[in-house]
């Protein structure tokens, strides 16, 4: 295992080490597409076989080029996120406090978000929308309080992120409005004790720890069996997981629950 801490010279240098040592199979998880695509081409000149974690590169690489890419998609968890508020929250009236415009992430969860809420508009509307700077917790906090003094009526919030949601729950609260419930996304270690102490009434977690065991289940059945998965691009799957109700936890150092997840077993 090679960390690279997110510097693109230093990934470079990585894979010229792995290649030097004649591996037999590459995993790498790359920050961008295009380091990703320029990783890949070091693989394929080594005749070395090459999966994909984090990030989809089909847009940067033939078919050909590489086993499969694992990633989340953010869009999914959006969609996920208002689905679980149209079936828990009767008449939903959605507060979205969102993470920063630009970056692609919010941008990504609001193609989500949108669909759900064409899908199941009998059930759910959004009543506000309001973009953080930081992601952070003091962001929710001051969005929700602002949301709040509109004098606008919801009785539900969705957090983009668990330091948003953390600050939203405070807002409620010191508002007399604590019994509104907070769903965030992600399933952060700290999101787990969120969910406990019911801080969020539930979390459309993505454990990151099948992401790295479905990579790995990839590049093994393609180096010693040959096998190629049958999708190119395989989505980080969406786990709702409710504060009633924590056994489909499965935390993001939890490789166990995550293999068990993955093959079954």
């Amino acid at each position: 295992i090679l960390d690279s801490q997110n510097d693109i010279g230093q990934s470079v240098a990585a894979m010229e080490s792995l290649i030097q040592q004649e591996v037999d199979g590459i995993s790498i998880f790359p920050i961008s597409p295009e380091q990703g695509a320029q990783l890949v081409a070091m693989a394929n000149e080594a005749n070395i076989p090459i999966t994909v974690e984090n990030i989809d590169v089909a847009n940067v690489c033939e078919k050909d080029q590489y086993i499969a890419a694992v990633g989340c998609v953010y869009g999914d968890i959006g969609y996920a996120a208002i689905k679980w508020l149209s079936e828990n929250v009767k008449d939903a009236k959605v507060f979205y406090c969102a993470g920063a415009v630009g970056g692609g992430v919010f941008e990504a969860y609001k193609v989500g978000v949108d669909k759900a809420l064409s899908d199941f508009s009998n059930s759910i509307e959004m009543v506000g929308l309001s973009n953080s700077e930081a992601w952070s917790t003091e962001d929710g906090l001051n969005l929700t309080q602002n949301f709040i003094n509109s004098g606008v009526e919801f009785n539900c919030v969705f957090a983009n992120n668990d330091q948003i949601a953390q600050g939203c729950y405070q807002a409620l609260t010191e508002a007399g409005m604590g019994d509104i419930p907070v769903v965030s996304t992600g399933g952060s270690p700290d999101a787990y004790n969120f969910l406990k102490d019911g801080i969020e009434a539930a979390n459309m977690t993505a454990p990151v720890s099948i992401q790295g065991v479905q990579t790995f289940k990839n590049l093994y059945d393609y180096v010693a069996n040959g096998k190629v998965p049958a999708e190119k691009f395989q989505s980080l799957p969406v786990v709702p997981v409710s504060g009633k109700d924590l056994s489909a936890w499965i935390d993001w150092s939890d490789y166990a629950g995550a293999y068990k997840y993955v093959y079954g077993k």
